[in-house]
């Protein structure tokens, strides 16, 4: 097989927004050579879960093989591990509770890992698994192990297929739904566009079905969302609706990256640019790349308060956080757990990877780090949040 290096320069003239012009969403995934696609539980299931649909993950699978071949290099985020391990356990429904949803992943992964391999393999192509937990991108060394890995699976020529390991993670440590994981994912591998398949065809002024209800075509920013309803809760075997989608196309564009959302049936003429679906347009990437996963991909484990003049210090002069500027936290976290940092006003002004233990930190509010460290021992004599461990909200 041969390898596929590509550097930074030879993208440059790629898809992606610089910020000067908006770029059409729809040809950046015709013309991507970096492409991350998404596909959801009810796309890949029978109606009512507990198998894999073999015929349409065939399809799904004949579509990506084909821009494989052609050059592309491709990254599916996958849903559908805990839905195919419905029926092997025996079960008729998606399981609410945590346990039994992890035992479901643990059996369904290795049945949809294996239906992946027959039909990429069939078209030449190796694919490669790759499971993921917040902790192993929000981290520093292990975001650094995680963009290296992708990197070097897609010089390989590898196709990664990317789940939530829904085996160990907690609700403390879940990304919460894989439109979300998806975007990051976008972010973390410098895609140049990102493609969200799901059972719906679009993103609709109403629900699909409302009389009156029409296709939104193209998501140029907020503004276009107002008066729109995206609620719902998604399919019986998947865990997200439209929310968490139009809520991935936005994390996706504040980083650059262009999204097409559209329906698995129709991921032909989505990867040819044809004008299927809503293209989400991107914005001007707003913030760096770790601050980008800090504020969208972590769950906070506690908060920490802090007066005016600390406010002030983050927002204005890029500071980190230090023991002066606290006035109190709340919640249970250890050294390297996310917390929100609160304002006077209450409210959350940046989310960080703290220092210290919530136990430590009520000893240390309100003096510096020059005293603390007379008074102490010279360990204390730092940040309690690193300003490149900290994402203002």
């Amino acid at each position: 097989m041969a390898v596929e290096a590509r550097s930074n320069d030879a993208r440059s003239n790629g898809a992606r927004s610089n910020g000067a012009q908006p770029v059409d969403a729809r040809r950046a995934v015709a013309d991507a050579q970096r492409l991350v696609v998404k596909v959801g539980s009810s796309s890949l299931t029978s109606a009512v879960g507990g198998e894999l649909d073999v015929a349409r993950l065939t399809a799904l699978v004949n579509a990506l093989s084909g821009r494989r071949s052609a050059g592309t290099q491709l990254v599916l985020v996958s849903s559908g591990a805990i839905a195919a391990g419905i029926g092997p356990l025996g079960m008729s429904t998606r399981p609410r509770d945590l346990a039994r949803q992890q035992a479901a992943a643990s059996v369904g992964q290795g049945v949809l890992l294996s239906a992946y391999d027959r039909a990429f393999g069939s078209h030449g192509h190796t694919i490669g698994q790759v499971l993921l937990t917040v902790d192993d991108v929000t981290r520093r060394s292990h975001y650094t192990n995680a963009k290296r890995t992708f990197e070097s699976l897609l010089g390989l020529g590898i196709v990664p297929i990317v789940n939530e390991n829904d085996t160990v993670a907690t609700d403390e440590i879940r990304f919460g739904d894989n439109d979300r994981l998806a975007s990051l994912v976008a972010h973390l591998v410098d895609a140049d566009a990102l493609v969200l398949l799901t059972d719906v065809d679009a993103l609709h002024t109403a629900a699909p079905g409302t009389p009156g209800a029409e296709r939104v075509a193209v998501v140029r920013n907020s503004a276009d969302l107002e008066g729109i309803s995206i609620g719902g809760t998604g399919s019986a075997v998947g865990s997200g609706g439209m929310t968490t989608k139009v809520e991935a196309a936005t994390i996706a564009g504040a980083a650059g990256i262009p999204t097409v959302l559209t329906s698995a049936d129709r991921i032909v003429p989505a990867l040819a640019g044809e004008d299927v679906g809503t293209a989400f347009e991107a914005q001007p990437r707003s913030r760096g790349s770790r601050a980008l996963w800090l504020a969208h991909a972590t769950s906070p484990r506690g908060s920490i308060q802090i007066d005016a003049g600390a406010v002030t210090a983050l927002r204005e002069r890029g500071r980190s956080l230090l023991p002066a500027g606290i006035t109190g936290c709340t919640g249970s976290f250890v050294d390297g757990d996310p917390v929100d940092v609160v304002g006077p006003d209450g409210t959350v002004i940046a989310r960080g990877l703290v220092n210290y233990t919530s136990g430590e930190l009520p000893h240390l509010m309100g003096r510096s780090t020059k005293e603390l460290a007379e008074a102490i021992g010279p360990q204390y004599e730092r940040e309690v949040i690193h300003r490149d461990h900290l994402a203002l909200l």
